[in-house]
């Protein structure tokens, strides 16, 4: 039975991740790919990369066809776009990756360490009004809140 870092990992394999500082350098010299954040819009709204595009990773599949309620026309039509997909720590976004290769988008890579990692480099975040986000306060939105019933039995806390 596969868990799900397994599947990451397995992903993994097949995928290529960008550093954020690399990514951070082609924003800055003006190479813009598509930015797909493919996190839940609750944590997109909280605080995203500027000029990035929301596409829950549970409708990628459809957000990539046509004649879907979720089409998006960018990625219907762009697969031979160059797409940097995002998430908050690097895994959704491997998964994602390899999802879109598998559906002939030739031009795909998975922001390694994620919208964390981002904020780490000390990159801008902004909330869904386009307003900056500081970065002590993307540290606390972006801190995993588990619940004790969510950690795995028999492990201390």
């Amino acid at each position: 039975m596969k868990r799900y870092t397994d599947l990451v990992a397995d992903a993994l394999t097949r995928v290529t991740e960008i550093m954020p500082w690399d990514l951070g350098k082609r924003l800055a010299a003006g190479d813009a790919p598509v930015l797909l954040d493919v996190r839940e819009p609750a944590e997109f709204a909280a605080l995203h990369i500027p000029g990035s595009i929301n596409v829950p990773r549970g409708v990628v599949e459809q957000s990539c066809e046509w004649d879907f309620d979720e089409t998006v026309p960018l990625l219907a039509n762009g697969r031979e776009l160059e797409i940097v997909v995002i998430c908050r720590s690097g895994y959704r976004s491997a998964l994602v990756a390899d999802v879109m290769q598998q559906m002939g988008y030739t031009s795909v890579v998975s922001l390694k360490t994620g919208v964390r990692g981002w904020n780490d480099f000390e990159q801008p975040l902004q909330d869904g009004d386009g307003k900056p986000v500081d970065a002590d306060a993307a540290d606390e939105l972006l801190v995993s809140h588990l619940h004790p019933e969510q950690h795995k039995p028999g492990t201390s806390l």
